[in-house]
């Protein structure tokens, strides 16, 4: 066994164990870390493979946004745990047919051997070969229509988003910034005027009541 095949081995049991904890961490910010773990050890074996541009697309997109955002939102949002976990058992058995059916299936498609077809567009090779160049040209060319297909999926799951987020609340105070930016002096100050001294009105002297004299 050569030092490629080792590390490969080394990064696809780190990475099976970062996977595994992720799913059976008790705190969510630990499972994010474990995730985040996965990832780099994704792209190292991205790396054995002289798939420098996947690797580095990996660790800048997923570990450097996407992961930092989601630890800030757990973070923030202070997640109860425990009210998560009431309903485990409840819903073990169904995603353990779930797991077994994903994994039956995993095993049929090992079984029967990778048979790769060549495409039809062959990738260039050689030390002075770019591989961000030649995937991108093999991106463009054979894979057009699955990329765009991804591109219209992801923009629906981002207008969707918007929506979700923009639709109108009742309980919510809203200011217009148009209307900010709009607004006149005239409309936030008025001027009042008002005189400067006022006389005290006079004070009626007290007088005693009926029988009494003052002494």
């Amino acid at each position: 066994m050569d030092v490629k095949t080792g590390l490969f081995y080394l990064f696809a049991a780190v990475l099976l164990f970062a996977a595994f904890r992720v799913i059976t961490a008790r705190n969510p910010v630990y499972a994010a870390l474990y995730l985040v773990l996965a990832f780099f050890q994704a792209s190292a074996i991205w790396l054995l493979l002289r798939a420098e541009f996947l690797a580095i697309s990996l660790v800048l997109v997923y570990v450097g946004a996407v992961m930092v955002l989601f630890l800030f939102v757990v973070m923030m949002l202070d997640i109860n745990v425990d009210a998560l976990r009431e309903g485990f058992w409840k819903h073990f058995p169904l995603a353990a047919g779930v797991g077994a059916l994903i994994a039956l299936e995993m095993a049929a498609v090992l079984m029967g051997g990778f048979r790769l077809a060549e495409p039809k567009t062959a990738m260039a090779s050689g030390p002075g070969t770019s591989n961000t160049l030649e995937l991108g040209k093999l991106l463009y060319t054979e894979y057009l229509y699955p990329l765009e297909i991804a591109a219209v999926i992801l923009l629906v799951a981002i207008v969707a988003a918007i929506a979700l987020t923009l639709r109108t609340r009742k309980d919510s105070k809203y200011v217009n910034p148009a209307d900010q930016v709009r607004v006149k002096a005239r409309d936030r100050v008025r001027i009042v005027q008002m005189p400067v001294t006022r006389a005290a009105p006079p004070v009626a002297p007290e007088t005693p009541p009926a029988g009494e004299t003052k002494a």
